[in-house]
């Protein structure tokens, strides 16, 4: 039913255009035969609303990829640059969750490691909506800032690293992942970081050490142990899924990059808040 609602979005949607462009079509040699004027600014208003669709269905052509179509699990790791990494995974988390939320995407936390003195040490969101997988998925790698660092009472420039992982979420009947209760372990701790003292007086959060493969997975998010264990199980079965896909066609670069470290020579992209050199120190640059 999930593939049939896709297929009828896709199959309406390209129905939508082919419908809006002959209505133009015939609008304009209405208005050409007629010599009417009047209606150059709506044709021309219509057309560009027209064209920015298509360019947006073009788009969604190229997201063809077997798991593209599906939710992501995206988890950021604090790299080198101590305190201000943590900061920066923190801004990261922000920005990508910013974004699921303008597009109209559902955003779930699952989980949040916090810094010794400030931001996040790692951090786990699942975003869903069409293609979240596809379009996400350019994003893995390390990301680097370059800013004035908040941290350092001398103000000198800082930069630090974050590597973005991101998985596409394994479905409840993927027959490509399953999960037996023997081969879990299940582990209950307290939770550290801001929570209240439910949080870090309880044992509420959870390991699970998938024991054939090695894969640990730690949630502690919630405060309902229950519900930290539901969001260990699905980082655990995407990881999984991650697996199946290195074993049988060894892919799992094209799921979730190589694994390289979040230092200097690693970086995909860079964010640079101060100029290397200023030339009007008066002036905040780029």
């Amino acid at each position: 039913m999930q593939q049939l609602g896709q297929l009828q979005h896709s199959v309406e949607l390209w129905r939508g255009l082919g419908s809006q462009v002959a209505d133009l079509l015939e609008l304009t040699s209405l208005a050409i035969e007629t010599g009417d004027e009047s209606v150059a600014d709506e044709l021309s208003v219509e057309t560009a609303a027209a064209a920015a669709s298509l360019a947006k269905a073009e788009m969604a052509l190229t997201l063809s990829g077997p798991y593209d179509d599906r939710p992501a699990i995206l988890t950021i790791h604090s790299g080198a640059g101590g305190t201000d990494s943590h900061d920066w995974v923190e801004m990261l988390t922000g920005m990508y969750a910013g974004w699921a939320t303008t597009g109209s995407r559902p955003v779930q936390v699952l989980n949040t490691a916090y810094g010794d003195e400030a931001g996040l040490r790692t951090s786990t969101l699942e975003i869903g909506g069409l293609h979240a997988f596809g379009y996400l998925n350019a994003e893995v790698g390390v990301h680097r800032l370059v800013r004035i660092s908040p941290f350092d009472p001398a103000r000198r420039r800082q930069t630090s690293f974050a590597r973005v992982e991101v998985l596409p979420s394994a479905v409840d009947d993927d027959p490509e992942v399953e999960v037996r209760a023997d081969d879990l372990k299940m582990d209950f701790f307290r939770s550290s970081g801001p929570g209240g003292q439910n949080v870090q007086k309880v044992a509420s959060a959870v390991r699970l050490t998938h024991i054939p493969t090695g894969i640990v997975v730690t949630c502690q998010t919630e405060r309902s142990q229950h519900q930290n264990r539901d969001y260990a199980m699905r980082i655990l079965r995407a990881k999984l899924l991650a697996l199946r896909e290195e074993e049988r066609a060894q892919e799992l670069s094209a799921l979730r990059g190589d694994r390289v470290s979040a230092e200097w020579g690693n970086q995909i992209r860079s964010y640079v808040l101060h100029p290397y050199k200023s030339t009007d120190s008066s002036k905040p640059g780029w």
